[in-house]
């Protein structure tokens, strides 16, 4: 059987992929979009076009991973041995990505989709299972709440020093701000990352083992049991409001570096990206201890009330405000950690339900869809708001008319608190706890027990077939 609980070291172990697979985050969405339009000349708006159809191809290949990983047998276990080749894959993809070639018989945009679409085909690879082995860890509502504020905290910490990375690579081989110096940048931050990538892989793949005693998941042709996740309801409202938040949270993270120059008129993009980071770091043990008391769903409720309700403010700044911007900057990241950790830890809990009312574990099929949601969120952040920039007239290095000045305010500020608050209705029916949690495990035992009949937790009198 799973541990009850884990240990510190095997929290640790788990979760340092999380701290160097973020580099396929803020550089990739926030840095390499203007990297490949401003410095190489890769037009912007066919740029956003690019990662959105990578992103529809992964609305096949996450699942498929997923399952492929659930129906998976072999000595060294259903997850890690995706883990440790797709780590390698998504480092040597991304000194590719990062390293654009020179010669003009090399077309910028052919190169910019090859490699973008190859990382993240190794991405899936990597993350499906790896996301897939948490909820194997442990099954115990409050240790998943440590478990995943340890990933996700060190995936904060990744994101955080992959913000950095640009100006600290900048400031330590002295490359200046010329299309030569972001080029030498680009490809030192992808010779930095590659190894550490490899190694925290590989180090997770070694230190955590995975656990004996759990179902398997269900067999090839078993593609009616699709209509068993459509049917769990948790998590459909978990899914729904997640991605209505995730698409909000993803247009700041893809629009920052142009909302700070030509809205503010300021050029300290990576210190405000930084202090968002590093409060959500901060102050994600207190939504630990917060989640504890309260409840997932509550704390997670309460998290992002705080950030949209501050957020907001943004909406209404402009040219010299950078003062003001940093305190509402870091005040929206109060809640930051918490958007991140505590659905993971609440989408564990609704897997476990799934093996109540199907009798497998189908972690893979579950993160698959999980992984969609995540990256069609991205897709739409980076696809329509570079789209829209771009059909309101952006034009590179120049000053920006007023339509594209508040075009900037809008998708920035504006639609990523109309989604948050979207998502605050969706989630606030979400009837799992800790006592239904409590409840679901002491069923899936029973059913285990061939102990008959079973009760949902969650709808009462109405009976499970085991």
């Amino acid at each position: 059987m799973t541990p009850s609980t884990t240990t510190w070291a095997q929290r640790i172990a788990y979760g340092l992929p999380a701290f160097a697979l973020a580099v396929v985050g803020i550089p990739v969405y926030v840095y390499l979009p203007k990297f490949y339009s401003d410095v190489i000349g890769v037009d912007i708006a066919l740029m956003g076009g690019i990662l959105l159809a990578v992103r529809l191809f992964d609305a096949v290949s996450d699942p498929v991973i997923g399952l492929v990983s659930d129906r998976t047998t072999s000595r060294f276990g259903r997850r890690r041995p995706y883990i440790a080749i797709g780590g390698v894959g998504v480092a040597l993809a991304m000194i590719f990505l990062f390293t654009p070639p020179r010669e003009t018989s090399v077309n910028p945009t052919v190169w910019f989709a090859f490699w973008i679409f190859t990382l993240f085909v190794f991405w899936t690879l990597v993350t499906v299972p790896y996301e897939s082995l948490g909820p194997e860890i442990s099954h115990d509502y409050t240790d998943r709440t440590t478990l995943f504020a340890v990933r996700d905290g060190l995936l904060i910490a990744g994101t955080l020093a992959a913000a950095a990375a640009p100006a600290l690579v900048a400031a330590l081989w002295q490359t200046p701000p010329s299309p030569e110096g972001e080029r030498r940048k680009f490809f030192l931050i992808g010779m930095i990352y590659a190894p550490i990538l490899i190694g925290t892989c590989l180090w997770c793949v070694y230190r955590i083992r995975e656990q004996s005693g759990l179902l398997a998941g269900e067999p090839p042709g078993a593609g009616g049991r699709w209509r068993a996740v459509w049917q769990n309801r948790p998590f459909m409202l978990l899914l729904t409001a997640y991605t209505i938040s995730a698409i909000g949270s993803n247009l700041p993270a893809t629009l920052i570096l142009y909302y700070v120059q030509y809205v503010l008129q300021s050029s300290k993009a990576d210190l405000f990206l930084i202090l968002y980071l590093t409060t959500g770091v901060v102050f994600l043990p207190a939504w630990i201890a917060i989640a504890r008391r309260v409840g997932k769903k509550n704390a997670w409720l309460a998290a992002m009330t705080i950030n949209t309700g501050i957020f907001l403010g943004v909406f209404f700044l402009g040219p010299g405000d950078e003062m003001l911007y940093g305190i509402l900057v870091f005040g929206s990241g109060l809640g930051f950690g918490a958007s991140l950790a505590l659905p993971s830890a609440i989408q564990a809990d609704v897997i476990d339900y799934d093996e109540l009312l199907t009798g497998m574990r189908r972690e893979g099929r579950y993160i698959g869809l999980w992984s969609i949601a995540k990256k069609m969120a991205a897709a739409a952040g980076v696809g329509i708001g570079l789209a829209v920039l771009g059909a309101a007239g952006y034009a590179p290095n120049a000053e920006q008319p007023a339509e594209v000045v508040m075009t900037l305010r809008v998708l920035y500020a504006l639609v990523p608190c109309l989604c948050n608050i979207a998502a605050i209705l969706i989630i606030w029916r979400y009837p799992l706890n800790a006592r239904a949690h409590r409840d679901i495990r002491a069923a899936i035992q029973s059913r285990r027990e061939k102990n008959a009949p079973l009760v949902d937790p969650l709808r009462p009198g109405h009976q499970i077939v085991a």
